[in-house]
């Protein structure tokens, strides 16, 4: 790559903490080096409070852009100068633009969930959905998903702190999208989430449950609510098929796994940056292999 980089290479980076096991640069650099892109991509851990000096160092340095991950996105959505509109109903913003020095925020968390499932053959336009979990990334798919065409999404979480953040955006989401129906429940009450499932199209995970090493554990405690025509997602991709796809599979809905939702949100935040198309096929099978190792 040191002869790709000159007095004209333009820098990118990670914003937060801890990134020195992220996989990012790896794959945006091999990205850059494959479309001849004068770029180059650094990790760099910065704290939340850290934040509001590192933008005006983005401005200053003429960073092109930078990803952003915990536990700097929400305070990365304050700072910015404009919000897409996925990140403004999120509140927290996954990735930056620098339009000249006016700092863009957009979340690609919820494109990447959306465009992985456009890959596997399903439109999310007309669907209802089902949500499991009220975190960033449930957050993110919940909004994409209404943004892309969803009539009716139902949230389930247990009630804690992220429940009352999942009536706030449901609220808003029907305030923006009229025209899509999002409601709440209590992911332990059995019979409300089984009643949401029968009534669904897609069916998403977006809890840690199932993954490793907690490898025998689902959401769902009754797999016979899965069906051939239901599609079941999860944000998990280690391991690469959760116990829940598992079960989903045995009763023949379509599986669609995390894996893909990360090779896509990060696609999504390239095209940002260059207006080009990320090498989408060799950088899932450089990068993400299945052994869920980013």
């Amino acid at each position: 790559m040191e002869t790709r980089i000159n007095g004209h290479t333009t820098m990118l980076g990670l914003f937060g903490s801890p990134v020195s096991h992220s996989g990012s640069p790896a794959m945006y650099n091999y990205s850059f080096e494959q479309a001849g892109i004068n770029d180059a991509y650094l990790a760099f851990d910065i704290q939340a409070d850290e934040m509001p000096r590192v933008l005006e160092k983005m401005r200053v340095l003429k960073m092109r852009g930078a990803n952003v991950t915990m536990p700097c996105k929400n305070v990365a959505a304050k700072l910015v100068d404009e919000l897409s509109p996925a990140s403004e109903l999120i509140g927290a913003v996954n990735t930056i633009v620098n339009n000249d020095g006016v700092l863009v925020g957009h979340n690609t968390d919820g494109e990447g969930y959306v465009e992985n499932l456009r890959y596997h053959g399903v439109d999310p336009k007309g669907k209802r959905l089902t949500v499991l979990g009220a975190g960033g990334a449930a957050t993110a798919i919940t909004v994409q998903m209404a943004l892309d065409g969803a009539t009716t999404i139902h949230i389930f979480n247990t009630k804690d702190i992220f429940y009352k953040n999942a009536e706030l955006t449901a609220q808003k989401i029907m305030k923006r999208v009229p025209t899509c129906e999002v409601t709440v429940g209590d992911i332990n009450n059995q019979v409300a989430l089984e009643e949401a499932i029968k009534k669904s199209d897609i069916l998403a995970n977006a809890t840690k449950v199932g993954m490793a090493p907690n490898i025998d554990q689902s959401n769902i405690k009754n797999p016979n609510i899965f069906r051939p025509d239901l599609v079941v997602t999860d944000t998990v991709y280690n391991p690469a098929e959760t116990k829940m796809l598992a079960d989903a599979k045995r009763h023949s809905s379509q599986t669609i796994g995390g894996k893909g939702m990360l090779v896509w949100q990060g696609a999504e935040a390239f095209k940002l940056y260059t207006g080009r198309r990320m090498p989408i096929a060799d950088v899932t099978r450089i990068f993400f292999a299945d052994d869920g190792g980013h």
